[in-house]
């Protein structure tokens, strides 16, 4: 879980400027149409360079790249305005627990097979599990790791083993035994490590450059820095898929595209272009531009709110280690200036819990409401008064780029209100993850943003608010501390009752805001552009991308 939570956090931290200054909404609409129009060549315009092909090593989410390609045991069933729900996409279900959630036990769909016309067996995905412990193939998302029996010490399957906490008592079915019970295990074998790989297939060093496709589509050719094309597979068969739909005849992602010029050339809508759309946020010169232009505003697709983007508030630092004061400073806050520095309405909606839109359980609560966004002076004074403090002064660190330093002055002069004043130490992107994350903990505040790598309050909350995420690489950047927080997360991500985990993790949300260890600021936006002929161009709440499992192209 630790090399997981940070990688996440990477990611979300990376594109913090770009989620919180480029999404904007616009008049486009956000449903699918009736019906899934076949074939045609859809192009997807990208700024990566190259693509992490073997899932071993991917941190790609279900409903993008990888999930083209690969089926996993389980998968996304995602739609914008409805929570995300896990659903069977190899597997005929969300599997069966026994063992009181030690054991999760999956049966594979019949006749199911790969691009090359060969069966997909349950071995299969035991196999491609087991690759992703080897070290040759690191990177990749790793909840799984410590959860299956065996699997802290276990080194994948080139050193000759196998990971007996993973039973194949036939072709169809496969057992998991776990070291304790986790009720988000069929949101975890979604993840690309859980993609089948044929043994007999396998090169290490090479797998990844063309490998033996489950899904829709399998690489056709791949150049990287320029492009990957993908065909496709003739034996996936739509019946047995509840997410994708399979419709264009080829996908090219082409590589290295500049954001901003991708934009213009989707503004445009000229000749192959009006098949493609952006896989990057659009940025904030082009969103004033396409304000203005009646044809592109109609193609702007902009999702609900989503990752949380917020204040965290150190409580192992003097004066903040007294709850008031922290709840002091979540009254004291100018949201409504935040959200100014971040795009203004067009950039997200205000936030006030952790569980975040989109993921299913959600309660909508404010445990600081103000008769308006821009804060509660008054009472965030009263509380320092009962506090006995005054004129503090905390040390701000941020990220060193305009966007942050804007948003980080916001909140300078948000609290200077109640006289506590911010010294503001901008720092680089590594230097800032370091500072955050390492087990000194010097600073008073920081700003982040989050989005977990799947659709559970549990992600939402662990990685951010449990002891054992403090320093050492993890993300809780609060230092929050509290026992009776840790034994409810444990026994939350113990319950295999949806129901029953979710009224768990909504009294762990309020019982760790009312210790105010971080200020929910806004749940983001992003905005994405796609030409005239795309079709099914859906972007939800949770992941706040587009879902390219859907798109189709019109004839």
């Amino acid at each position: 879980m630790r090399r997981t939570t940070i990688t996440a956090a990477l990611a979300v931290v990376a594109a913090l400027a770009l989620t919180a200054c480029n999404a904007n909404s616009g008049s486009g609409t956000n449903t699918a149409s009736t019906g899934t129009q076949q074939g045609g060549d859809l192009a997807i315009l990208t700024s990566s360079s190259s693509v992490t092909l073997d899932p071993a090593k991917s941190q790609n989410l279900a409903i993008t790249t990888l999930g083209l390609i690969f089926r996993r045991l389980t998968t996304w069933d995602i739609k914008p305005g409805q929570e995300g729900k896990v659903v069977g996409d190899l597997a005929q279900d969300a599997g069966t627990p026994s063992d009181g959630g030690k054991t999760w036990t999956f049966k594979l769909k019949p006749n199911l097979k790969y691009a090359d016309g060969t069966a997909i067996t349950a071995a299969d995905v035991k196999y491609g599990v087991e690759r992703s412990f080897a070290p040759e193939l690191s990177g990749g998302l790793g909840y799984h790791k410590t959860l299956l029996v065996g699997g802290a010490e276990y080194k994948g399957p080139y050193t000759g083993k196998e990971l007996d906490s993973i039973e194949v008592p036939d072709a169809q079915t496969i057992v998991f035994k776990l070291t304790k019970p986790f009720g988000d295990w069929p949101w975890i074998v979604s993840m690309p490590a859980f993609a089948p790989v044929p043994k007999a297939k396998d090169d290490v060093a090479n797998y990844g450059k063309n490998p033996v496709a489950s899904g829709p589509y399998q690489v056709d050719s791949y150049q990287q820095g320029t492009a990957l094309k993908l065909k496709r597979n003739t034996y996936w068969e739509a019946s047995s898929d509840p997410v994708r739909t399979g419709g264009p005849d080829t996908i090219t992602f082409q590589l290295g595209q500049e954001a901003t010029v991708a934009a213009q050339r989707l503004i445009a809508d000229s000749g192959a272009d009006k098949n493609a759309f952006g896989a990057s946020f659009v940025p904030p010169a082009q969103l004033a531009q396409i304000q203005a232009n009646a044809a592109a505003k109609q193609r702007l697709v902009t999702s609900d709110p989503g990752a949380l983007a917020y204040l965290a508030i150190n409580t192992t630092r003097g004066p903040l280690k007294d709850p008031k004061v922290r709840q002091a400073l979540n009254y004291a806050v100018d949201k409504k200036a935040y959200l100014v520095a971040a795009g203004g309405t067009l950039g997200g909606d205000y936030a006030s819990t952790l569980i975040t839109p989109g993921i299913a359980g959600r309660v909508e609560y404010n445990l600081y409401p103000t008769a308006d966004p821009s804060g509660d002076v008054d009472k965030a004074k009263a509380l320092l008064a009962e506090a006995g403090q005054s004129n503090l002064k905390l040390t701000f660190v941020v990220q060193n780029d305009s966007d942050d330093l804007a948003r980080a002055q916001a909140i300078q002069q948000g609290l200077a209100r109640i006289g506590v004043e911010l010294t503001i130490k901008p720092l680089d992107s590594d230097s800032w993850f370091d500072a955050v994350t390492n087990d000194k903990g010097d600073y008073d505040l920081t700003l982040s943003s989050w989005q977990p790598d799947y659709p559970s309050a549990n992600a939402n909350i662990q990685p951010l608010f449990a002891s054992s995420e403090i320093g050492g690489g993890g993300f809780n950047l609060s230092r929050y501390s509290n026992a009776e927080v840790d034994a409810l997360i444990e026994q939350a991500r113990a319950e295999v009752d949806p129901a029953k985990a979710q009224a768990l993790w909504q009294q762990a949300d309020k019982r760790i805001l009312t210790d105010a260890p971080i200020v929910p600021l806004i749940y983001t936006k992003n905005s994405f552009l796609h030409g005239s002929a795309v079709q099914n161009f859906q972007v939800a709440a949770f992941p706040a991308y587009p879902n390219y499992l859907k798109v189709s192209l019109s004839k």
